[in-house]
């Protein structure tokens, strides 16, 4: 298994990490409060942590399913935060 995280600054962490699990929770199994969150995607897990300005991503799976949740994940979030101009990278580890 793999990990990669990304650490976004924003000060609507947690409307974004609601609207992520929100939005994920009519396919996939999902969990949330406020501030923490965890979307169980069939390639992968998704959890997030929402802080006064910023926004934790982990995803978790398979090497070769990495890209994918980053992708599938960093999207979905870019598409809901369209009015700013958040900054994402990835940092993996194994």
């Amino acid at each position: 298994m793999e990990t990669s995280t990304a650490t976004i600054l924003s000060s609507r962490a947690s409307g974004y990490l609601q609207q992520l699990c929100k939005h994920f929770g009519h396919k996939v199994p999902v969990t949330f409060t406020a501030e923490v969150g965890e979307i169980a995607l069939p390639f992968g897990t998704c959890s997030l942590r929402a802080q006064d300005t910023s926004l934790v991503l982990s995803v978790t799976g398979e090497t070769d399913a990495i890209a994918r949740l980053e992708q599938v994940i960093g999207d979905h979030l870019a598409r809901f935060a369209f009015r700013e101009n958040l900054s994402m990278t990835w940092q993996r580890s194994a």
